[in-house]
């Protein structure tokens, strides 16, 4: 049983990651979802700034080791993520690039939402024209 909430925690970070990455494309289609992708956004980006271990991957080590199996070490991106994308060994410069990457996706998704939501308020104040 704790081997599959292992394997939960595990889709549940992978599922957080591509929402964080991927999530503001949603916005276009689902504006109300800003209130939890910012957030999410911004936690993501902080982490991988930081250096952080995000709390979600000793929550699957706990699992882990109760199912008797081996807990891994360093973080979900360095575990799963990076033998299939990149190179082993995560290096400082390259999670500090993973985040501005992030940060940079997301402000222009947000900025390009901003400009429609203002452009939309825009049309909506300026009266229409009577012809004569």
């Amino acid at each position: 049983m704790y081997r599959l909430f292992a394997d939960a925690v595990l889709l549940l970070h992978l599922a957080f990651i591509l929402f964080v990455i991927w999530g503001g494309f949603l916005l276009f289609r689902l504006p109300r979802l800003a209130w939890l992708h910012l957030p999410a956004a911004i936690w993501g980006t902080l982490m991988e700034f930081s250096g952080w271990v995000c709390p979600l991957t000793p929550l699957e080590n706990y699992f882990r080791i109760q199912a008797g199996q081996r807990p891994y070490h360093g973080d979900f991106i360095e575990r799963y993520l990076l033998p299939l994308i990149y190179p082993a060994n995560l290096r400082r410069d390259l999670q500090l690039m993973l985040g501005l990457g992030c940060l940079m996706a997301n402000g222009l998704v947000y900025a390009l939402l901003f400009k429609k939501n203002w452009r939309e308020k825009r049309r909506q104040r300026t009266p229409k024209r009577k012809r004569g």
